[in-house]
């Protein structure tokens, strides 16, 4: 019985040994605080201003008839790809042509009176009256068959660039006047994109600023970037925005005129600029501030470093130091500092960020 007793005191003291000796390394390591960390990088921040715009082609006309009159030959296929001058509609010129007729036939014979008074007029035999007569005459049927030869040449609608015709509301036989719409002309050899831009932002878009226009597609999305060419000089009073134009810089099939999309638009860009995660940033009454980590092999402490900050992107944020207390080799807690009960002198145990929180994710 005291030799059971024995070696059961044996073995609660055994164990409370082994306890202390597991418990120990935990009790030294706990008066470090543990803070994951990173070296600072430098990127290109850019600030940018999320839009919704339009697609739409370079140019685009509705193909009317400045004459009215019948059709006689519709020249195009519907979608087909034309060339500036190519006739695309014929309308009935018969009568035209008739009347052009009888204007050549009348300035034929106020040449041949021209020639005939220029003749008397030179041996005095006519008078300055009845010469200058003749010459109005002659300056009337020139003018009347020039007129009438431009109505002709309007007979044949013509596109005035080059383009994809679109549906045709018209057929040989019908009718057509001023305002008649025949069909749609569409020059898609490169696509610009249409969206506003909000007041408080416009003096900040200049022609030339890039952006990048995000589709929708069965595909999937598709991607283009692209420069502003104009800017509005008017608030629109409903919207308290201006219009904003730009050209797409490389095609794409999958975008269409008329399409929505989503507009990246830079408003600025800081090259080469030291940037931390926004989780990294401490909020004081004095200003924003990083704990910088400094020591090493063991003996890591925390530094507060005032610093101004900069342009964000992307759960990123710029950071700037005045005293020039940042380097690329300076490394800062980069997560959750707002929970943390850190002292300028407090002992760190350092851990590497996780690689989402790294990106900005």
């Amino acid at each position: 019985m005291i030799q059971v007793l024995l070696a059961a005191l044996l073995g609660l003291g055994l164990a409370a040994c082994t306890k202390a000796s597991k418990t120990a390394p935990a009790a030294a390591s706990s008066s470090r605080q543990p803070v994951e960390v990173m070296k600072l990088s430098r990127r290109d921040m850019v600030e940018s201003l999320s839009l919704v715009g339009s697609v739409a082609p370079n140019e685009t006309a509705q193909i009317r008839a400045e004459i009215s009159g019948q059709v006689r030959a519709v020249l195009f296929s519907e979608g087909e790809q034309v060339h500036k001058d190519q006739i695309l509609l014929k309308i009935d010129d018969a009568e035209l042509r008739t009347q052009l007729a009888q204007a050549e036939a009348r300035f034929h014979l106020a040449q041949l009176n021209l020639q005939r008074s220029e003749n008397l007029s030179e041996a005095r035999s006519l008078s300055r009256a009845e010469a200058d007569r003749t010459r109005s005459d002659y300056a009337a049927t020139e003018a009347e068959l020039q007129y009438l030869k431009v109505r002709l040449a309007k007979m044949e609608i013509k596109a005035p660039f080059d383009g994809v015709v679109g549906s045709r509301s018209i057929s040989p036989g019908d009718y057509v006047t001023a305002a008649t719409a025949i069909t749609t002309l569409d020059d898609l050899s490169r696509l610009k994109v249409e969206f506003q831009v909000p007041e408080r932002y416009i003096t900040r878009v200049s022609p030339g600023a890039i952006f990048t226009v995000r589709a929708k597609t069965p595909d999937g999305e598709v991607k283009a970037e692209g420069k502003t060419y104009f800017i509005s000089s008017v608030i629109d009073r409903s919207t308290r925005s201006s219009q904003v134009k730009g050209y797409i810089s490389l095609a794409q099939p999958a975008l269409k005129p008329g399409m929505f999309a989503n507009v990246d638009l830079v408003l600025e860009t800081h090259r080469n600029v030291y940037s931390v995660p926004e989780a990294a940033i401490l909020s004081m009454a004095k200003g924003a501030s990083l704990i910088v980590v400094r020591g090493g092999a063991g003996q890591e402490t925390a530094e507060l470093v005032p610093v101004t900050l900069g342009l964000r992107s992307r759960g990123n944020v710029e950071v700037r130091s005045d005293q020039g207390q940042l380097s690329d080799d300076t490394v800062v807690v980069a997560s959750g500092v707002g929970g943390l009960s850190i002292f300028p002198g407090t002992k760190l145990d350092p851990r590497p960020l996780k690689e989402e929180f790294r990106n900005g994710q």
